[in-house]
């Protein structure tokens, strides 16, 4: 019965019109049903003069859906390429000529050549002049091949361009309309990709003719079977989140993507330092050195592997459990892609985002991208790990073969060591070898907190130590900070400049984007509306009352971060925002007034002070 059940599921890749050879090949392979871009391209692909634009992510069975027509479609006795497929990195170039050869198996005679920078091209112009059938090629190695003289397009009838986007990406914009001026214009010309950026529109336009646009799932949507999940935390606790998230999945078989060589190679060695089965991938290993990485992740000798988004482009891995954004990346394709390489072939997966608060605008956008909403991750407490971690040490003990021939000559030894121990205590004991190092590490941490916002979706951590004004002084917010170069010396500068009397300045503390100072109660509102008024490296500055609007008498006052509204007290020239409903002008953007040159004596103004000394501000000296 289950060869009938195979001869019928078979039948669909016949309908599609799969050749005899072809299908005893790809059933050796355990090809059943037909995945949806195959059931759509195969047969389109099998006429001529049929272009396409397939958007499907990786992990659909894109190879299948353009390897079996372009195959079958070879004519084995002329030994000229007939079909050009190009891919982004040597990897996938790689994977796809060895699945092309797998699919020709019963196909005498036919040549697949996979053509690639990083190897011999002595060795690939030999094969070319012997005679192949198909190129497999990426666009930079192809272009060399071509300057060179030693391959010529002139018979090429099928031109796939395979993970597009990801070409443009990395800059191959050129040398694909270079090869394609060189192909044939009576061609079948496939276009995949993951996404539909306005560049693959182009492309589109300018080489395919009327082409049929297939879309599996919506454009730009990522896949169905993912699951999206983010942690939000502080910068500071991004590694010990990573940490738990991983803990917490001991089953993990993943990718972690960062944005930079240098912080995949930190947190590779940190895992690996740490007893995790990881390895790094990025772009200062040597070839062979990714080679060997690549395979050992492939057998899974690796479970965790750390890379860039360039590095793992060529690697295709169908049974990824999770995979891992540590840090949200710059563009939003890069995310499609990273979460497409989960949740393959039916299977199931999760994406992760493990960010930080500036980053929520980010995830904003690419949750409107791709239609899906972030699932709200909880952070798992050191409890939940370890039982998680117990449970896994239980069905490895339950799942381990025993080879009895093997160990049947050390057993007696073994009964006559443990025998002072009961059952429940060598129970105990196994489970502990691997138990007690989670066990230790998480006994004494402390939860990770997720941090909150205020009303400016602020880190709350940055400034969220309430800090009590000094007794006679008034604390003010003020919208500049570190990275803004915003230190005393400038925050004393910006007073003097913009008010007309000696003011003088408590405590200052200043932050990452924002800062606090502390100014005479009797001063507070002169200061607000003098500074309000102006800007500082083109920027508008707002000053406020730092948290409680009461200045500090006796009572103190001034909480961590600004009030939006000032009630009655406030009747500062500085009105506040919510008042300002009519149409912001130029310098209420935040610009400086005027776009022309500024004027020549600013400057001087710093150093003469009006020639009023009444307007300087200094520190109030330390009793």
């Amino acid at each position: 019965s289950s060869d009938v059940c195979s001869s019928d599921l078979m039948k669909n890749f016949e309908e599609l019109g799969v050749s005899p050879e072809i299908l005893k090949a790809i059933k050796e392979m355990g090809y059943e049903n037909p995945m949806p871009v195959q059931e759509e391209v195969i047969p389109y692909l099998l006429g001529e003069g049929n272009d396409v634009v397939a958007l499907a992510q990786t992990g659909t069975g894109k190879t299948a859906a353009f390897g079996l027509p372009i195959i079958q479609k070879i004519d084995v006795n002329k030994r000229v390429p007939q079909s050009l497929v190009l891919c982004p990195t040597r990897e996938l170039c790689l994977q796809i000529a060895g699945d092309l050869n797998d699919y020709s198996k019963y196909i005498d005679g036919l040549k697949v050549l996979p053509v690639y920078g990083g190897s011999s091209i002595d060795s690939q112009i030999r094969s070319l002049k012997k005679g192949v059938h198909i190129i497999v090629a990426t666009p930079g190695r192809l272009l060399d091949l071509m300057e060179r003289k030693t391959v010529s397009l002139a018979t090429i009838g099928n031109v796939i361009m395979d993970e597009a986007d990801e070409m443009l990406n990395m800059g191959f914009t050129d040398s694909i309309n270079a090869i394609l001026a060189d192909v044939p214009e009576e061609r079948n010309t496939l276009l995949f990709s993951a996404t539909m950026s306005p560049e693959i529109a182009r492309i589109a336009k300018n080489y395919l003719r009327n082409a049929k646009e297939i879309t599996i799932g919506r454009k730009n949507e990522s896949n169905n079977n993912v699951k999206h999940v983010v942690y939000t935390v502080h910068a500071k606790d991004k590694y010990a989140a990573l940490k738990r998230v991983v803990d917490y999945n001991p089953q993990i078989y993943g990718i972690i993507f960062c944005r930079t060589r240098k912080e995949t190679q930190e947190i590779a060695d940190k895992l690996m330092q740490e007893g995790y089965n990881a390895d790094s991938l990025h772009g200062e290993l040597s070839q062979v050195q990714r080679d060997t990485v690549m395979q050992k992740f492939r057998i899974r000798n690796i479970q965790i592997l750390v890379a860039t988004d360039v590095a793992a482009r060529g690697l295709d891995v169908d049974d990824l459990t999770h995979v891992i954004n540590y840090g949200l990346p710059d563009d939003t394709e890069s995310y499609t892609h990273r979460s497409g390489r989960t949740g393959r072939a039916g299977k199931t997966g999760t994406s992760i985002a493990i960010i930080n608060m500036r980053e929520k605008g980010k995830l904003r956008e690419i949750e409107r991208i791709i239609a899906k909403k972030f699932v709200a991750g909880e952070m798992p407490t050191g409890k939940q790990i370890c039982e998680k971690q117990l449970i896994k040490v239980i069905d490895d003990i339950e799942k381990i073969k025993v080879n009895e021939e093997e160990i049947e000559d050390f057993m007696p030894a073994i009964y006559r060591k443990l025998e002072w121990l009961s059952k429940e205590d060598v129970i105990k004991r196994m489970v502990s070898i691997e138990f007690n190092r989670f066990l230790e590490y998480y006994r004494d941490r402390e939860e990770i907190e997720a941090p909150t916002t205020d009303g400016r979706g602020t880190d709350r951590r940055e400034g969220g130590r309430s800090r009590t004004a000094t007794s006679g002084y008034t604390r003010l917010f003020i919208n500049l900070g570190k990275t803004d170069n915003f230190f005393a010396g400038q925050l004393i500068e910006l007073v003097n400049k913009n008010t007309h009397k000696r003011v003088e300045i408590g405590r200052i503390d200043l932050m990452k984007n924002f800062s606090f100072f502390e100014v005479e109660n009797s001063l507070a509102e002169s200061v607000i509306g003098s500074l309000n008024k102006s800007t500082y490296n083109g920027r508008k500055v707002s000053v406020e009352i730092a948290g409680d609007e009461k200045p500090a008498g006796n009572t103190g006052g001034g909480g961590g971060y600004a009030k939006k509204k000032y009630g009655n007290s406030s009747n500062y020239s500085g009105a506040p925002r919510d008042q300002k409903k009519s149409a912001k002008s130029r310098e209420e953007r935040g610009y400086a007034t005027a776009r022309g040159p500024k004027k020549k004596d600013d400057w001087q103004q710093l150093i003469t002070g009006d020639s009023n000394d009444e307007g300087w501000a200094r520190r109030k000296g330390k009793k």
